[in-house]
């Protein structure tokens, strides 16, 4: 007795055969020279007369005959694709990830629709924003968020100076240089909050979601492994069709 996953490999190339037969079928159909034949002699007045080799053309297809033969390539993919879809009717498993049961008896088409979600799930979690490792961050339970010790620094200001070189006489006046010099005013207390996550956060979401993803894998092989009933109605469909 065959199984699904055997049944879900032979029904692409019975649908890539069928496809084609159908098409050659219905160009041959349309090509008037090939369903036309002929049967021409030639009979001379007299008997003096020229004589002429008979002339003749086959019908090369036949319409009842590429009636027949899309019905038969057309059977056997009505029942390669009845076979899969009854059996996925009955074709489950559960999805268990580290002995606990997820999702209990999924058919084959949830499995494949969790496959899909669980690509883009992974694609969200790999891109989640990570807290800068420069940094140590504390959890602020009055945010909700993310925070750093605070780091205090000085706010100075430029203060002009005199800095006399030679003190003045009666005959030349002081020699006085200007510089600057910074000068605190104040002090800057930063703390820096963060919405991000902390890495080992988004390491262990990603690797539930790998987890979850091989175990989908997992039971839709398992559902795929299940026997299969050969499903016969094509012979009904094209038997009422082309009777």
């Amino acid at each position: 007795m065959a199984k699904l996953n055997q049944i879900i490999a032979v029904e692409k190339g019975v649908k890539t055969k069928s496809f084609a037969d159908l098409t050659a079928a219905h160009h041959d159909v349309q090509k008037t020279a090939l369903l036309s034949g002929l049967s021409r002699t030639y009979q001379p007045k007299d008997e003096e007369g020229e004589m002429l080799p008979p002339e003749s053309t086959r019908v090369q297809v036949k319409a009842e005959d590429a009636i027949a033969a899309t019905a038969a390539t057309l059977t056997r993919l009505f029942d390669v694709t009845a076979t899969k879809d009854w059996a996925n009717c009955t074709a489950k498993a559960d999805v268990t990830v580290d002995g606990r049961t997820l999702v209990q008896g999924a058919p084959v088409s949830y499995l494949l629709f969790l496959e899909k979600q669980l690509v883009d799930l992974h694609t969200f979690v790999k891109k989640l924003p990570v807290l800068d490792p420069s940094e140590t961050w504390t959890k602020d339970e009055s945010t909700d968020s993310w925070r750093t010790d605070p780091v205090r620094t000085h706010r100075t200001k430029k203060v002009y100076r005199n800095h006399v070189k030679a003190e003045a006489t009666k005959e030349h006046p002081a020699q006085v240089d200007v510089y600057t010099e910074d000068v605190t005013i104040g002090y800057w207390t930063l703390v820096k909050f963060s919405g991000a996550l902390p890495a080992r956060r988004v390491n262990d979401l990603l690797e539930r979601v790998e987890k979850l993803q091989q175990a989908v894998k997992f039971a839709r092989e398992e559902a795929n492994g299940t026997e299969v009933v050969d499903q016969r109605v094509g012979g009904a469909v094209f038997a009422y069709l082309f009777e």
